[in-house]
């Protein structure tokens, strides 16, 4: 079935950010393809936007099962206009010198191979269509320094330089590719790094000059702006939506928490 809509995939999209993204998107028109490696969840997240939607079961980091869901949501929709690379899991907190090499090759994997796999199999329906527009989510932690966040920190900041390099290969084919910088969002991954103490909420909001967490709606925001045809002259950039965490650069307290 082909569809007018405008058609956007998005990946990790049955919790948290993504799920934000989901109900955003919906909102502005999209046809929404919801990629999870739960792919249960991204059926019943469909449902519930009750609309032209549908969930796929997805683990990125698997060429296999990227290269048959895009294939799918072709079959589905017809058409792709918006990806955003948005899944990803959580980096280890333990000191450099204890932290476990397979974890940390599953974050990059899942990450940095993941957010590639998505966009080359996004790039041939795009391409078809004339144009579209790539969105990865990356993080502050790929633009700073962040103590015992290597592989998290590694795989971000690996996403921001594809994004730069898919940006200047596509755009000769109508193809955008930018990316956000999260700061801490107040989503279930970071409230549980505050429940098991890795985090500490009070001095976390003392940091950020905005004061506070960030919400996954302000993120999904963001994203879609840049996903549409508003943002139709801007590729190749990395947007901070992150409170102001990375613009400060003074001693002490950034606010008053």
């Amino acid at each position: 079935m082909i569809t007018d809509q405008q058609v956007a995939v998005l990946t990790g999209a049955a919790n948290g950010i993504g799920w934000a993204l989901a109900r955003t998107f919906a909102r502005a028109g999209y046809a929404v393809a919801l990629f999870d490696i739960d792919g249960d969840a991204a059926r019943a997240r469909a449902r519930e936007l009750s609309g032209n939607h549908e969930g796929f079961g997805c683990d990125v980091s698997d060429e296999t099962q990227v290269d048959a869901a895009f294939a799918a949501v072709d079959a589905r929709f017809g058409r792709l206009d918006a990806l955003v690379n948005n899944a990803g899991i959580v980096g280890s907190q333990e000191p450099s010198t204890e932290q476990d090499m397979q974890y940390f090759d599953r974050i990059t994997k899942v990450i940095v191979n993941g957010t590639f796999l998505c966009s080359r199999a996004a790039y041939h329906a795009m391409e078809r269509g004339g144009k579209g527009a790539i969105v990865n989510v990356g993080s502050i932690a790929g633009l700073v320094g962040l103590p015992r966040r290597n592989s998290y920190g590694a795989a971000k900041a690996g996403v921001h330089s594809l994004t730069r390099s898919l940006a200047c290969e596509w755009a000769s084919k109508g193809i955008r590719v930018n990316a956000v910088a999260p700061g801490y969002v107040a989503t279930s991954m970071v409230k549980g790094l505050i429940d098991k103490g890795a985090i500490d909420p009070a001095r976390l909001s003392r940091r950020i000059p905005m004061g506070r967490l960030g919400t996954p709606e302000e993120i999904a925001e963001a994203i879609l702006f840049l996903a549409s045809d508003s943002a139709r002259y801007i590729t190749g950039s990395t947007l901070s939506v992150d409170g102001g965490w990375a613009a400060f650069g003074d001693v002490g307290n950034a606010s008053e928490g």
